[in-house]
Protein backbone atom coordinates (compact mmCIF):
# COMPACT_ATOMS: atom_id res chain seq x y z
CA UNK A 1 0.00 0.00 0.00
CA UNK A 2 3.09 2.93 0.86
CA UNK A 3 4.53 1.17 -2.36
CA UNK A 4 2.18 2.49 -4.58
CA UNK A 5 1.56 5.99 -3.36
CA UNK A 6 3.74 8.88 -3.90
CA UNK A 7 5.17 9.69 -0.83
CA UNK A 8 8.05 11.97 -2.26
CA UNK A 9 5.59 14.17 -3.42
CA UNK A 10 3.48 15.09 -0.73
CA UNK A 11 6.76 15.48 1.06
CA UNK A 12 7.72 17.75 -1.01
CA UNK A 13 4.24 19.78 -1.13
CA UNK A 14 4.23 19.71 2.80
CA UNK A 15 7.98 21.10 2.92
CA UNK A 16 7.13 24.08 0.45
CA UNK A 17 4.02 25.08 2.89
CA UNK A 18 6.25 25.17 5.36
CA UNK A 19 4.90 22.03 7.04
CA UNK A 20 8.25 20.60 8.00
CA UNK A 21 6.85 19.49 11.52
CA UNK A 22 4.21 17.40 9.31
CA UNK A 23 6.21 16.25 6.65
CA UNK A 24 8.72 14.84 9.16
CA UNK A 25 6.16 12.92 11.12
CA UNK A 26 4.88 11.89 7.80
CA UNK A 27 7.91 10.31 6.67
CA UNK A 28 8.50 8.61 9.96
CA UNK A 29 5.44 7.13 10.00
CA UNK A 30 6.26 5.73 6.23
CA UNK A 31 9.20 4.33 7.32
CA UNK A 32 7.95 2.76 10.17
CA UNK A 33 6.28 -0.07 9.44
CA UNK A 34 3.83 -0.82 12.46
CA UNK A 35 2.34 2.82 12.13
CA UNK A 36 -0.28 0.54 9.69
CA UNK A 37 -1.44 0.01 13.48
CA UNK A 38 -2.91 3.03 14.22
CA UNK A 39 -6.37 4.30 13.06
CA UNK A 40 -6.60 6.70 10.84
CA UNK A 41 -7.28 9.29 13.83
CA UNK A 42 -4.14 8.65 15.52
CA UNK A 43 -2.14 8.99 12.52
CA UNK A 44 -3.78 12.54 11.59
CA UNK A 45 -2.69 13.46 15.22
CA UNK A 46 0.12 12.64 15.25
CA UNK A 47 0.92 15.23 12.45
CA UNK A 48 -0.44 17.51 13.56
CA UNK A 49 0.92 17.59 16.82
CA UNK A 50 3.80 17.39 15.04
CA UNK A 51 3.77 20.22 13.27
CA UNK A 52 2.15 22.19 16.53
CA UNK A 53 5.23 21.06 18.32
CA UNK A 54 7.52 22.29 16.02
CA UNK A 55 6.30 25.86 15.95
CA UNK A 56 5.15 25.80 19.69
CA UNK A 57 9.35 25.27 20.19
CA UNK A 58 10.50 27.86 17.23
CA UNK A 59 8.03 30.50 19.19
CA UNK A 60 9.44 30.26 21.89
CA UNK A 61 12.97 30.20 21.26
CA UNK A 62 11.98 33.89 19.54
CA UNK A 63 10.62 35.02 22.72
CA UNK A 64 13.48 33.30 24.36
CA UNK A 65 16.57 34.92 22.65
CA UNK A 66 14.35 38.52 22.74
CA UNK A 67 13.82 38.10 26.12
CA UNK A 68 17.97 38.23 27.13
CA UNK A 69 17.54 36.01 30.22
CA UNK A 70 20.49 35.81 32.65
CA UNK A 71 19.55 32.11 33.46
CA UNK A 72 17.49 31.41 29.65
CA UNK A 73 17.75 27.87 31.36
CA UNK A 74 16.24 28.62 34.75
CA UNK A 75 13.72 26.05 36.12
CA UNK A 76 11.38 25.44 39.01
CA UNK A 77 13.04 22.27 40.55
CA UNK A 78 13.14 20.44 43.86
CA UNK A 79 16.06 22.97 45.30
CA UNK A 80 12.95 25.54 46.03
CA UNK A 81 11.61 23.29 48.77
CA UNK A 82 15.15 22.74 50.61
CA UNK A 83 14.31 24.15 54.04
CA UNK A 84 17.85 25.62 54.44
CA UNK A 85 16.73 28.22 51.96
CA UNK A 86 13.50 29.16 54.18
CA UNK A 87 11.93 30.49 50.36
CA UNK A 88 8.34 31.20 50.63
CA UNK A 89 6.98 28.33 49.04
CA UNK A 90 3.26 29.36 49.16
CA UNK A 91 3.98 32.21 47.59
CA UNK A 92 6.43 31.09 44.70
CA UNK A 93 3.64 28.22 44.26
CA UNK A 94 1.27 31.15 43.26
CA UNK A 95 3.15 32.84 41.06
CA UNK A 96 3.95 30.08 38.84
CA UNK A 97 1.22 30.24 36.79
CA UNK A 98 1.94 34.32 36.05
CA UNK A 99 -1.85 34.91 36.58
CA UNK A 100 -0.35 38.30 38.26
CA UNK A 101 1.27 39.22 35.10
CA UNK A 102 -1.95 39.31 33.25
CA UNK A 103 -3.21 41.17 35.75
CA UNK A 104 -0.48 43.73 36.03
CA UNK A 105 0.99 42.93 39.69
CA UNK A 106 4.58 44.05 40.63
CA UNK A 107 7.02 41.44 41.79
CA UNK A 108 9.53 42.81 44.76
CA UNK A 109 12.59 40.05 45.26
CA UNK A 110 14.88 40.96 47.92
CA UNK A 111 17.89 39.48 50.10
CA UNK A 112 21.07 38.66 50.41
CA UNK A 113 24.00 38.13 47.55
CA UNK A 114 23.90 34.25 46.17
CA UNK A 115 20.60 33.12 47.21
CA UNK A 116 18.60 32.57 43.38
CA UNK A 117 16.42 35.59 43.39
CA UNK A 118 17.99 36.20 39.78
CA UNK A 119 17.60 32.91 38.84
CA UNK A 120 14.06 32.72 40.52
CA UNK A 121 12.76 35.62 38.45
CA UNK A 122 14.49 33.70 35.45
CA UNK A 123 12.14 30.87 36.08
CA UNK A 124 9.26 33.19 36.27
CA UNK A 125 9.74 34.49 33.15
CA UNK A 126 10.21 31.03 31.61
CA UNK A 127 6.69 30.58 32.24
CA UNK A 128 5.77 33.67 31.04
CA UNK A 129 7.46 32.95 27.72
CA UNK A 130 5.52 29.85 27.29
CA UNK A 131 2.12 31.59 27.44
CA UNK A 132 3.92 33.86 24.96
CA UNK A 133 4.36 36.77 27.10
CA UNK A 134 6.52 39.25 26.02
CA UNK A 135 9.45 39.92 28.66
CA UNK A 136 12.66 41.66 29.06
CA UNK A 137 15.63 41.16 31.41
CA UNK A 138 17.63 43.69 32.10
CA UNK A 139 20.41 45.06 34.88
CA UNK A 140 18.88 48.19 36.02
CA UNK A 141 21.93 50.51 35.72
CA UNK A 142 21.86 49.57 32.08
CA UNK A 143 18.13 50.01 31.89
CA UNK A 144 18.77 53.39 33.11
CA UNK A 145 21.49 54.33 30.84
CA UNK A 146 19.37 52.28 27.63
CA UNK A 147 17.16 55.34 28.84
CA UNK A 148 19.93 58.30 28.82
CA UNK A 149 21.17 57.24 25.52
CA UNK A 150 17.48 57.01 23.96
CA UNK A 151 17.15 60.61 25.42
CA UNK A 152 20.24 61.82 23.38
CA UNK A 153 19.06 60.34 20.35
CA UNK A 154 15.55 62.03 20.37
CA UNK A 155 14.33 58.40 20.48
CA UNK A 156 13.46 58.99 24.47
CA UNK A 157 9.34 58.31 23.48
CA UNK A 158 9.19 55.61 21.63
CA UNK A 159 11.63 53.43 23.44
CA UNK A 160 9.79 54.13 26.35
CA UNK A 161 6.53 53.39 24.36
CA UNK A 162 7.79 50.22 23.24
CA UNK A 163 9.19 49.25 27.12
CA UNK A 164 5.53 49.82 28.20
CA UNK A 165 4.09 47.05 26.07
CA UNK A 166 6.12 44.34 27.36
CA UNK A 167 4.31 42.21 29.70
CA UNK A 168 6.85 41.34 32.13
CA UNK A 169 10.05 43.86 32.42
CA UNK A 170 12.85 42.78 35.19
CA UNK A 171 15.16 44.83 36.66
CA UNK A 172 17.38 43.29 38.58
CA UNK A 173 20.53 44.37 40.99
CA UNK A 174 18.34 47.75 41.97
CA UNK A 175 20.19 49.81 44.12
CA UNK A 176 23.30 49.49 43.01
CA UNK A 177 23.74 52.91 42.01
CA UNK A 178 22.31 56.48 43.56
CA UNK A 179 19.86 58.06 41.28
CA UNK A 180 20.26 61.62 39.90
CA UNK A 181 17.12 63.49 39.40
CA UNK A 182 17.77 62.95 35.68
CA UNK A 183 17.64 59.52 36.63
CA UNK A 184 15.10 59.52 38.56
CA UNK A 185 13.13 61.11 35.88
CA UNK A 186 13.43 58.27 33.37
CA UNK A 187 12.69 55.47 36.02
CA UNK A 188 9.45 57.06 36.79
CA UNK A 189 8.54 57.21 33.20
CA UNK A 190 8.78 53.58 32.75
CA UNK A 191 7.29 52.62 36.04
CA UNK A 192 4.60 54.72 34.91
CA UNK A 193 4.29 53.85 31.99
CA UNK A 194 3.49 50.42 32.80
CA UNK A 195 1.50 50.91 36.50
CA UNK A 196 -1.28 49.05 36.69
CA UNK A 197 -1.40 47.07 33.32
CA UNK A 198 2.34 45.64 32.80
CA UNK A 199 4.16 43.85 35.44
CA UNK A 200 7.34 44.63 37.01
CA UNK A 201 9.92 42.33 38.80
CA UNK A 202 12.75 44.48 41.05
CA UNK A 203 15.55 42.49 41.77
CA UNK A 204 17.59 43.53 45.27
CA UNK A 205 20.19 43.38 47.89
CA UNK A 206 18.44 46.00 49.64
CA UNK A 207 15.42 46.03 51.84
CA UNK A 208 12.51 47.57 50.45
CA UNK A 209 12.22 49.83 53.24
CA UNK A 210 15.82 51.69 52.12
CA UNK A 211 14.93 52.26 48.46
CA UNK A 212 13.47 55.97 49.18
CA UNK A 213 17.04 57.33 49.84
CA UNK A 214 18.62 55.94 46.75
CA UNK A 215 16.51 58.45 44.64
CA UNK A 216 17.91 62.35 44.99
CA UNK A 217 14.51 63.48 44.35
CA UNK A 218 11.93 63.23 46.70
CA UNK A 219 9.30 63.73 44.45
CA UNK A 220 10.40 61.12 42.18
CA UNK A 221 10.83 58.63 45.06
CA UNK A 222 7.20 59.25 46.27
CA UNK A 223 6.06 58.58 42.78
CA UNK A 224 8.60 55.76 41.74
CA UNK A 225 7.88 54.21 45.55
CA UNK A 226 4.25 54.48 45.32
CA UNK A 227 3.97 52.41 41.78
CA UNK A 228 6.26 49.88 42.78
CA UNK A 229 5.28 48.97 45.91
CA UNK A 230 1.09 49.34 45.87
CA UNK A 231 -0.24 45.93 45.33
CA UNK A 232 3.09 44.28 44.32
CA UNK A 233 3.92 41.11 45.63
CA UNK A 234 7.08 40.36 47.87
CA UNK A 235 9.62 37.77 48.20
CA UNK A 236 12.22 37.36 50.42
CA UNK A 237 15.84 35.16 50.27
CA UNK A 238 17.58 34.56 53.55
CA UNK A 239 18.35 31.53 53.65
CA UNK A 240 21.66 29.47 52.59
CA UNK A 241 24.16 30.95 49.33
CA UNK A 242 22.98 28.49 46.72
CA UNK A 243 26.61 29.55 44.74
CA UNK A 244 28.68 28.29 47.90
CA UNK A 245 26.56 26.60 50.33
CA UNK A 246 29.28 27.07 52.64
CA UNK A 247 28.29 30.61 53.49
Amino acid sequence: MKDSFNYEELFLKLKTMKFSGMAQELENQVRDPNSELLSFEERITKLIDAEWQLRYHKKFARYLKKASLRYPDASFDETIYDSQRSLDIPTIEGLIDCNWIAEGRNLLITGNAGTGKSYLACALAINALKQFKSVRYAKTSAMIYELESAVLKNEYLDYIGKLSKLDLLILDDFGMMDLNPDMCRNLFELIDAREGRRSIIVISQLPISSWYTLFKDNTYADSCMDRLVHKAYRLEFHGKNMRNPQL
